[in-house]
């Protein structure tokens, strides 16, 4: 049986195409298409069912302690009511995941994680808490840690007119929330809301979260204020197109257990010398001796579409690396990817191929 949110009959009712996401039964474009979608978001206001996303209380005197541990980011820079993003190192110089800290207090904060990742992260958060391999830690004091993923909604309203249309809903000034900063608020009167300047869209805009069950007054609101903005429900795929469009990371593509941060461009969010956590030895040495492939961003010279998997060859058809996601993208119909590659192809305007039937497409570094 797939996982529902709280609006997957609301999905079902609009006509979306379901499928399967991370065990969940979710919306991947409605009748509207994902090109269309795409450019809604970028020129006006979306809105995304994300409730599949995890969520995690840590608290306790220790819980900064725990956190400047497990994750790479120096979390100990964050004040109360900014967020962070990081990543969870596994020990093996790969990633757990990626996901965004946000600070309450000294002693309370919230981690949200990627939905294929909910269990993992909640057994891995776990076993670090209590000693386990790689850490041999468990100095953290009353260390507090709850999995709060099934009591929350999440909806990310992006677009350049999304903070308009949702300051109509809330008497918080949203315009005196800076980008990665939250509050806790009243909203579309529901109490406690956290609005959040996050989003995985690069438009602009708030992620919402919620207790569950006021979904539908939430979703109901939005959409009656929405109106004169035309405002539209986006599914994964142009959440997908969008991310790519953007180059943001997406976990179980371009960052994995076998992917170190270092390969994956987070440098800015591998603080090495700020801190002791998990894999610092490991990404020391490898920041030391050079990463021997870097994630790359690339954009195709002739039409063509780059898909996860296709190989990245040099000129004389040599294997270089691999496609991890691409897309045409839906307002210039160029094809745009990101991938491995060997170091020495890394470097920016560097022509590069991609293995397409067959046939070697070529594309350049961007």
């Amino acid at each position: 049986m797939l996982k529902t949110t709280p609006f997957t009959d609301v999905h079902i009712a609009l006509g979306a195409k379901m499928a399967e996401f991370a065990g969940f039964n979710m919306p991947i474009q409605y009748p509207t298409g994902i090109n269309q979608e795409h450019m809604i978001v970028r020129e006006g206001v979306g809105v995304f069912d994300v409730s599949h996303m995890g969520e995690f209380w840590v608290k306790g005197e220790k819980a900064l302690d725990f956190l400047q541990y497990i994750t790479t980011n120096d979390v100990s820079k964050l004040d109360a009511g900014k967020a962070q993003y990081t990543c969870m190192p596994n020990g093996k110089g790969g990633i757990v995941d990626d996901l965004i800290i946000y600070k309450y207090s000294t002693t309370k904060y919230l981690m949200v994680v990627n939905a294929g990742n909910i269990d993992k992260d909640w057994e891995w958060v776990n076993r670090i808490a209590s000693g386990g391999e790689p850490s041999m830690r468990s100095d953290w004091g009353n260390l507090s840690l709850e999995n709060a993923s099934d009591k929350y909604g999440q909806l990310a309203v992006q677009g350049p007119k999304a903070t308009e249309l949702l300051q109509l809903l809330t008497d918080a000034d949203l315009s005196a929330i800076p980008y990665y900063s939250f509050r806790e608020w009243n909203f579309a009167g529901v109490q406690g809301v956290i609005l959040s300047n996050t989003g995985y869209t690069g438009a602009g805009g708030f992620e919402l979260y919620f207790p569950k069950e006021y979904g539908k007054q939430i979703w109901d609101a939005l959409f009656e204020v929405g109106k004169p903005f035309g405002l539209a429900p986006i599914g994964l795929g142009a959440r997908d197109s969008l991310r790519l469009e953007k180059w943001y990371c997406l976990y179980g593509h371009d960052i994995d257990d076998t992917t170190s941060p270092l390969e994956a461009g987070l440098g800015w969010i591998t603080k090495l010398d700020a801190k002791d956590f998990i894999d610092k030895e490991f990404l020391q040495k490898q920041k030391a001796e050079g990463v021997k492939r870097k994630l790359v961003h690339f954009e195709c010279l002739e039409r063509a579409i780059p898909r996860n998997g296709y190989e990245i060859c040099d000129a004389e058809g040599n294997v270089i690396g691999n496609v991890t996601s691409g897309i045409m993208l839906p307002n210039t119909k160029v094809g745009i990817g990101m991938g491995y590659v060997q170091t020495t192809f890394a470097k920016k305007e560097t022509v590069i191929y991609i293995k397409i039937r067959e046939k070697l497409q070529p594309a350049k570094i961007v």
